[in-house]
């Protein structure tokens, strides 16, 4: 994800020690949407409840079509901040 690593959280748990996905990426939650149909408010809201002091970030995909990041706009200046931190270190 992002070029970082990436792999499957605890599932069921919902808290923010226990992402779907566990990346290098500090500070960020991912809730990660795998359906054909999505209540977009309903998964970001999981994703706020579930991330603590993290960026809470729904990642979705529909069958044959490519990932989406869903993000609060406001939180996406940090988020930006946060990818470019861990990003830059691999470099």
């Amino acid at each position: 994800l992002f070029r970082t690593e990436a792999y499957r959280g605890r599932q069921f748990a919902g808290s923010d020690e226990s992402p779907d996905i566990v990346t290098g990426i500090a500070g960020v939650h991912f809730e990660v949407k795998r359906a054909e149909t999505l209540r977009l408010y309903d998964a970001l809201a999981q994703a706020i409840d579930d991330a603590g002091d993290n960026i809470p970030v729904v990642l979705h995909r529909q069958n044959r079509k490519p990932w989406v990041a869903i993000v609060r706009l406001d939180d996406l200046p940090q988020l930006a901040v946060q990818l470019f931190l861990t990003l830059s270190e691999r470099a």
